[in-house]
């Protein structure tokens, strides 16, 4: 079966009862996914806002500057996601409404409603080069300006970011090692990287110490002096994370106090920037140098981007043929198992040599120059059957095929012209398969999960009969902030 499930508008009379019929099922269908996704969406909206407030509430109860910089970088992260959520949502809304203003099935212009085929895109090998003074680098003169940075990487509606990276004159590239895959692109992606930065020297205001909570835990052993503590670390009804209610505040974005990250350049890369190398593009530079948060970028970002367009990694149509072979005068047909992948038709002898790995008996290019119709049929036999036409060297050579019935026949014919429609779009992503690594899991920042944490820093669990002391100490980094920040880095990397 053809594997992209397109549909065989040739078959069915344009405007006929069939038609009608079909196209009020496509609809009651179209309305049930659409719910579906719009509650998906809704779900990932909902999960960010609670992400956001808990990077508020820990934010705002930072004893270390390392710490509250990586909770200033989640804010961020979240922030740009639940927008990124809104404006997808946004979309599908409008969707869904042009589909309802669609056109009659009686109109009698055609209807083109082939999609291209998703793909991955990743990028690699991040490189930022900076431009220090000589005086700067070379004699190491002058302040040591020193700034928290990274990058925020998006794709419609997918959005991840790199881990944070400490600059000073010391270096002479931004480098972030980590790869990022994107598994939804379209062939008409926008790849857009923001290059965000903190100066690590500003002041902010900090939440209590671990001193000022420790003297806290000695001298107030009440419930009284606990629900105090845990007003102050939790917002309530007045503090801008809520809005009096149950429901979190969408926007404006929470304020609170903390390093803020300013952006400090940007990009954005597109199909015509895919290359399987090291390649350098453009960057806009924001603000200037009495900013803060200013490095002396060279004006360029180093990377690799590659993608794999799924036409090219997947099965995109397989079934039994039959392969003319021309001995003498007499033509003689073989039985195939034909597997449309990539740029190449393989051939097995059976269907089973498949799934054992077994090499096809042989291939027939499938590629941007190839040739492929279906002939007429044939008068004696009743047989409709398809050529592929490649040219090696400067002869041309054709291969004929046969389906088992028309139906199949028109199968094959939509899976090819599919994959000619992909091809065309994806461009250079199908002349070779680029390789693409799935970055491995990242784990949290060591600031949050070793001392940095401000829960890790209070003073030692006192005696048993402490109880009271012991639940003013767990509610000093409450359990739900924990559990958000430990769900954050598993589900969003």
């Amino acid at each position: 079966m053809f594997c992209r499930n397109q549909t065989t508008r040739a078959t069915v009379a344009r405007g006929s009862a069939m038609e009608m019929e079909i196209k009020r099922g496509r609809f009651r269908e179209s309305i049930f996914f659409d719910t579906l996704q719009d509650s998906d969406i809704q779900k990932k909206i909902d999960y960010e806002i609670r992400m956001r407030d808990g990077a508020c509430k820990l934010l705002a109860a930072c004893s270390q500057r390392e710490q509250a910089l990586e909770a200033a970088k989640s804010l961020v992260t979240c922030n740009a996601r639940i927008m990124a959520y809104m404006a997808e949502l946004q979309k599908m809304k409008e969707a869904q409404v042009m589909q309802r203003m669609a056109r009659r099935p009686s109109d009698s212009s055609p209807i083109d409603d082939r999609l291209p085929c998703k793909g991955k895109v990743a990028i690699s090998d991040l490189r930022i080069p900076l431009m220090w003074k000589d005086t700067e680098y070379f004699k190491n003169k002058g302040d040591l300006h020193r700034c928290a940075v990274f990058c925020l990487l998006q794709v419609g509606a997918e959005i991840y970011d790199t881990d944070m990276v400490m600059v000073d004159r010391t270096l002479t590239d931004i480098c972030f090692e980590n790869g990022i895959v994107f598994s939804e692109a379209g062939p008409g992606f926008q790849l857009k990287l923001d290059l965000y930065s903190c100066c690590t020297e500003e002041e902010f205001s900090m939440g209590s110490t671990p001193k000022k909570l420790a003297s806290k835990l000695s001298s107030s052993l009440g419930r009284s002096s606990g629900k105090k503590v845990r007003a102050t670390l939790d917002p309530g009804g007045s503090s801008p994370v809520s809005n009096g209610g149950g429901s979190p505040l969408l926007l404006p974005a929470p304020t609170v106090p903390g390093p803020k990250y300013h952006l400090l350049a940007h990009t954005t890369l597109t199909l015509t920037s895919v290359q399987d190398s090291f390649r350098t593009h453009d960057l806009t530079i924001s603000g200037n140098e009495e900013c803060s948060f200013w490095l002396p970028l060279y004006g360029s970002v180093c990377c690799r981007l590659a993608a794999q367009p799924l036409c090219m990694t997947q099965q995109m149509m397989a079934g039994c043929l039959k392969f003319k072979q021309q001995v003498g005068d007499n033509p003689n047909w073989t039985k195939i198992y034909g597997v449309l992948k990539g740029t190449n038709l393989f051939c097995y002898n059976r269907a089973e040599d498949v799934e054992a790995k077994v090499e096809p008996a042989f291939t027939i290019a499938i590629n941007k120059e190839t040739r492929i119709r279906a002939t007429d049929k044939d008068l004696q036999s009743g047989v409709q059957s398809i050529s592929i036409t490649n040219r090696y060297g400067g002869e041309e050579v054709m291969h004929t095929l046969v389906a088992e019935n028309h139906d199949d026949t028109q199968r094959w014919m939509q899976a090819f012209w599919q994959q000619f429609y992909d091809m065309s779009l994806w461009k250079q992503c199908c002349d070779d398969l680029m390789k693409i690594e799935m970055p491995s899991p990242r784990k949290p920042p060591a600031t949050i999960s070793k001392q940095g944490s401000l829960y890790h820093e209070m003073a030692p669990p006192l005696p048993a009969s402490s109880c009271e002391g012991l639940l003013l100490q767990d509610n000093a980094v409450s359990a739900e902030i924990r559990a958000l920040l430990s769900s954050y880095y598993n589900d969003s990397y």
